[in-house]
């Protein structure tokens, strides 16, 4: 259905139609950050069973694995953030005053970023997902939804909202003995992750700041096998959260290891994440939580 294209799958498991609508554009602040009702448009991909919409420029690989299942979208440029808004959660409502497609009944649906809808270079003045414009392609199922599915693109509305989620926020360690890549999925409240340290039991230098490596992949070349391992995670919203012990002693290249709690990081509703640190550049602002925790 839709004319874009989506990146290819990770490497790492474990775990347009064309239509007369103007595209929507906003600055990058308003962008990926937006806590009020925002205005934008979406279409679908990945077929109507999903199997397109499994692994993604985010990491996470099988959706249904990592918990995310169907509701999940792909983001334009603006609202990607290079990966940085990957685990983020958006509710997203069809606007009826302005479609005859959108169901009426369904009041909204909230989808985890999971993907990445890149511009398309042969439309270089409408693509839905170029430049400034902020633009969300749905799984078939979410799509449907809000709309029948034979209107190709709506016009909706979007805002994010906190992510919740079962369980505690995971951590697949991928690699070798000089390389860690760590995969952090099942994020709970802001979702998105943007900084993360590591810390072996033995570490005499104190906390290693990762650095990331594509979507949300955190790498670092410290070497921490057969020592436990404990991670800082500072997310989208500046909350940082350090979760002890995640990792025992034992643990194994390509295994996923879930902490005893999550991300409970909260914000006002009515805030409109103008003052938010919801990018990768910015430090974090202290107010730590400590969990400890770790799974075989």
């Amino acid at each position: 259905m839709t004319g874009s294209f989506k990146m290819a799958s990770g490497l790492f498991l474990s775990a347009m139609m064309l239509l007369s609508i103007a595209p929507i554009s906003v600055s990058a602040a308003e962008a990926f950050a937006a806590r009020t009702w925002t205005d934008s448009h979406a279409t679908w991909y990945g077929g109507k069973d999903g199997a397109g919409t499994m692994g993604g420029a985010c990491g996470y690989g099988n959706m249904n694995a990592r918990g995310y299942g169907m509701k999940t979208a792909a983001l334009s440029t603006k609202l990607f953030n290079d990966g940085f808004t990957c685990g983020a959660c958006f509710e997203i409502r069809c606007k009826s005053s302005q479609s005859k497609y959108c169901y009426s009944s369904t009041a909204s649906v909230i989808v985890t970023a999971t993907n990445y809808c890149p511009a398309n270079p042969n439309r270089p003045t409408d693509g839905w997902c170029n430049g400034d414009r902020t633009h969300f392609d749905l799984t078939y199922q979410m799509f449907t939804t809000l709309a029948i599915y034979e209107a190709g693109i709506i016009p909706v509305q979007y805002r994010r909202v906190p992510c919740a989620k079962k369980g505690g926020i995971r951590f697949t360690i991928n690699g070798n003995p000089n390389f860690n890549l760590i995969l952090l999925s099942n994020v709970g409240g802001s979702g998105n992750v943007v900084s993360v340290q590591m810390k072996g039991e033995n570490s005499y230098s104190g906390w290693v700041p990762m650095k990331q490596n594509w979507g949300q992949m955190w790498e670092c070349g410290t070497k921490v096998t057969g020592q436990s391992i404990s991670f800082k995670v500072t997310v989208g919203y500046g909350q940082t959260f350090t979760f002890w012990t995640v990792a025992p002693k034992t643990w194994q290249f390509g295994q996923t290891y879930e902490a005893s709690s999550n991300v409970n990081d909260s914000w006002d509703n009515n805030d409109d994440g103008s003052n938010s640190k919801f990018n990768g550049n910015n430090g974090y602002n202290g107010g730590n939580q400590w969990w400890r925790g770790w799974r075989n």
